[in-house]
């Protein structure tokens, strides 16, 4: 059986790197990709089972990000991840709108982990 692909978006690269780690441990094929821009030509040339998607970024946001995903691929499992604690209810609301997960950083390697796992569930239900 192929490894389930999971694209990692993140601007910093030791994120990429431990997020990239902690999937290859559990089995998954990481994919990543620093900017929304490398992440939406990752997503049209080979689609991923599953997204990591971090939601401060330069230039286009994860958030960004999203509604251009849900334009393309509405199902796609993705999880916004973010260091900020304190998110006001309507972007909370708003990433629940889009189908997507939330998850507050820092994550350790059981936390990625588990959170992949999650994502992977949603896409075969």
């Amino acid at each position: 059986m192929d490894k389930r692909r999971i694209l990692i978006v993140d601007d910093q690269p030791e994120v990429l790197r431990i997020y990239a780690r902690a999937l290859e441990i559990a089995n998954y094929e990481p994919v990543i990709a620093n900017s929304a821009t490398a992440a939406m030509e990752l997503i049209q040339t080979a689609p991923p089972d599953a997204i990591l998607l971090d939601l401060k970024m330069p230039f286009v946001n994860g958030l960004g990000f999203l509604y251009r995903l849900r334009a393309m691929k509405p199902t796609l499992p993705v999880a916004l991840v973010t260091g900020v604690t304190n998110l006001d209810d309507t972007t909370v609301q708003e990433i629940a709108s889009l189908n997507a997960e939330l998850a507050y950083k820092p994550l350790g390697i059981t936390d990625i982990q588990t959170l992949a796992e999650k994502l992977l569930r949603r896409s075969t239900t």
